[in-house]
């Protein structure tokens, strides 16, 4: 159910049409998926629009130096003009000034503290969090590194992953390494299950006391993807009156942050 909602919450209603401009942002995100360069008739064809329909749009994307046209063979192709706009500021540094105000917002409705995290050289780094405003908080302070395997974030970020980047963080995690065939088997059974159900909600593994729910934040096929969490200190769990509330709140704020940004979940 709550995954559902998530992804309604990930899904607006366009409020506003824009033909030229879902033209020119085709032409681009059909061309960045082929390796060489595309003649108007290709393109065409790929964005299933009349050749002459958007030829105007080719003549603007060239003159704006988006777009390449070979002088030999009149194909097209991208520039580096994206590549280079995308890295004019950090990724990170857009997700942490889109997130801080809505977990100020989520912390202050769940009378909790919370914290994002992501991936960085194979352990779980906190980059933001924001305390409780009740007179008793948890406090994580920003640029921790935890053991991946042993934190919510951690094995949520984990089952959303693909195979590869996945196996890649855990071979080089002594923890994992150091665990029986069985155990590894049986933390790797865990992570479909968290992807499937879009939620972990757990007692914390390295604080006695302390209930953790984690959802996922951008699109794991970037090199943006991160997790938001929520650490109580009373508890939660499934069956408990106030995991609903947690949950919806969460989701919610985690929607907001997605749509901040411009990206969402894909599996």
């Amino acid at each position: 159910m709550y995954l559902k909602t998530f992804v309604i919450l990930l899904s607006p209603m366009s409020k506003y049409n824009a033909p030229a401009l879902d033209k020119g942002l085709d032409i681009l995100e059909y061309l960045s998926r082929k390796a060489i360069p595309q003649s108007q008739v290709e393109i065409a064809k790929g964005i299933e629009r009349n050749p002459n329909e958007f030829y105007r749009m080719l003549v603007c994307l060239e003159e704006r130096g988006y777009i390449a046209k070979n002088s030999s063979s009149g194909k097209f192709s991208l520039t580096l003009k994206l590549f280079q706009l995308s890295h004019s500021h950090s990724p990170i540094d857009g997700l942490l000034n889109a997130a801080k105000p809505i977990m100020e917002k989520l912390s202050h409705i769940t009378n909790q503290s919370c914290h994002l995290s992501i991936v960085k050289d194979n352990k779980l780094m906190v980059i933001s969090q924001t305390k409780s405003p009740g007179p008793v908080s948890l406090s994580i302070e920003e640029g921790s590194l935890f053991p991946v395997i042993k934190t919510a974030s951690g094995k949520l970020i984990l089952s959303f992953l693909s195979t590869k980047k996945r196996d890649e963080i855990l071979k080089n995690d002594d923890l994992f390494l150091n665990l029986t065939s069985v155990e590894q088997q049986d933390f790797l059974a865990q992570l479909p299950l968290i992807k499937t159900e879009g939620f972990i909600l757990q007692q914390s593994d390295l604080n006695l006391g302390v209930t953790d729910l984690s959802v996922p934040i951008g699109n794991p096929k970037t090199e943006l993807f991160a997790a938001l969490a929520i650490s109580s200190l009373v508890h939660v769990s499934k069956e408990h009156d106030s995991s609903d509330f947690m949950i919806e709140e969460i989701l919610k704020a985690s929607s907001l942050i997605n749509e901040s940004i411009g990206l969402k979940i894909s599996s």
